[in-house]
């Protein structure tokens, strides 16, 4: 008899709140980026219901827990922002792709809408690297993947 093997690694995994926005995001994220939808929450579905005095009136609707997938990665996502988050700024989602087409298109729609802090060019890492907040805020640093040397 064999015994499962169990996950015993940690990970560690982005976690985005958008304040009433989450869902507008993640359609943004699937038009610009492909990502797959892997589930969503809304607080009217929450086995356990919600204290009144900490989930703001007309949130039913807006998304308690959501996933998606962006390649290998999934991503978590959230309405949940009743404090007013103070704006951390200290990362950066990094979106490679192996060519440089792709990235042309994921750069151009990230900062529609966004701001492009440094614009698509050639670094000593990457034949193509740039960094782009995207219209929620969210930091974006986008890179054609070099290829890999075969050993």
């Amino acid at each position: 008899m064999t015994t499962p093997k169990t996950n015993t690694k940690a990970v560690v995994q982005p976690y985005l709140t958008f304040a009433g926005r989450c869902e507008e995001a993640i359609e943004f994220y699937r038009k610009a980026l492909g990502a797959e939808v892997e589930m969503i929450m809304r607080f009217k579905d929450s086995p356990e219901k919600c204290d009144s005095d900490k989930v703001p009136p007309g949130y039913d609707e807006k998304v308690m827990h959501s996933s998606f997938r962006i390649g290998d990665s999934v991503i978590m996502a959230t309405d949940c922002d009743f404090e007013g988050s103070k704006g951390f700024q200290g990362f950066s989602l990094s979106y490679s792709a192996p060519d440089e087409a792709a990235i042309n298109r994921a750069f151009a729609a990230l900062a529609e809408g966004g701001k492009v802090q440094m614009p698509l060019s050639k670094t000593f890492f990457s034949p193509l690297f740039g960094v782009v907040f995207d219209r929620f805020g969210i930091s974006w640093m986008v890179l054609v993947t070099p290829p890999q040397p075969c050993n």
